[in-house]
């Protein structure tokens, strides 16, 4: 399945919180969230890394989420120190991209939610390795339209600000409706408040394995054959994140918090969702 279906770990995320870390002074805060990821993930890249080897199962990314920082940031009044605290440690731990520069403002917003959201084109142009998200809604609370126009400026102008790259930063910033609190994608992935001080989570995708299930088990099939294919293998798929999200909890010694299953393409072809629903007849 890995090397003829491309399937892939996705990655390992590790959820840190960073409420411990919240002080009024910028050097200060600085140093706290620096050293607590720093700290804490030291080990994520090397345990990922053996893993593979042992596993022979592809890892394809070792990530980081952390507490939203407007919530950190509420104390110091600028976000942008968190910001560049998570990038600083996330080129020291070598993970590929952090997480969390994040407010979840679907019912309203703080001072620190607006400053946060004010802050993105500096944050997400003067940082490598820092996404950010913002929950700008919810099936319960609705839609905070003004956190909408905020967010609809903020993307014009991370596209300035990062025009000699592309509009990249754009690429490291997710607009949420009823955002999950321990979803471990990015570009939003952030260590959510119902969380606990430390997880680790497994991202898993393999549309070419569905599509191979398919074309063996269901090429001319109903379609509850074609439903029963599928499900039956997303549960295998399941349980591979399931054994490395629980090797790496052990090694770690991190609590494993949840194996979330997507099939979220890759550049590769035939990696694509869109093949699937061809197989099914679409």
């Amino acid at each position: 399945m890995c090397i003829r279906d491309r399937l892939d770990i996705r990655t390992i995320t590790m959820g840190i919180s960073l409420y411990d870390c919240v002080h009024p002074d910028r050097d200060i805060l600085y140093r706290n969230v620096y050293d607590r990821i720093t700290t804490q993930a030291k080990d994520l890249v090397r345990t990922g890394e053996a893993l593979e080897r042992e596993f022979g199962i592809p890892i394809v990314n070792k990530r980081i989420s952390v507490t939203p920082a407007s919530l950190v940031a509420a104390a110091c009044g600028d976000p942008v120190v968190i910001a560049r605290a998570m990038d600083a440690a996330a080129k020291e731990t070598g993970v590929n991209y952090i997480g969390g520069y994040t407010a979840l403002v679907q019912k309203g917003m703080t001072a620190s939610d607006r400053a946060l959201i004010a802050s993105l084109p500096e944050a997400l142009s003067t940082t490598e390795r820092v996404c950010s998200s913002v929950n700008v809604a919810s099936t319960r609370a609705g839609v905070d339209m003004d956190a909408v126009r905020l967010c609809g400026q903020a993307v014009k102008d991370i596209a300035a600000a990062t025009a000699d790259t592309d509009a990249s930063g754009c690429m490291k910033l997710v607009v949420f409706a009823n955002a999950v609190e321990d979803n471990p994608f990015m570009a939003g992935a952030f260590h959510g408040p119902g969380e606990g001080d430390c997880c680790i989570n497994v991202g898993i995708s393999g549309p070419g394995v569905v599509k191979r299930a398919l074309e063996n088990e269901a090429k001319g099939q109903p379609f509850d054959v074609v439903a029963e294919t599928i499900k039956r293998t997303a549960f295998k798929i399941t349980r591979v994140g399931q054994l490395i999200a629980r090797e790496a909890s052990a090694r770690l010694n991190v609590p494993f918090g949840i194996v979330d299953l997507s099939l979220a393409p890759t550049p590769a072809m035939g990696d694509s969702v869109a093949h699937i629903l061809e197989e099914m007849g679409l």
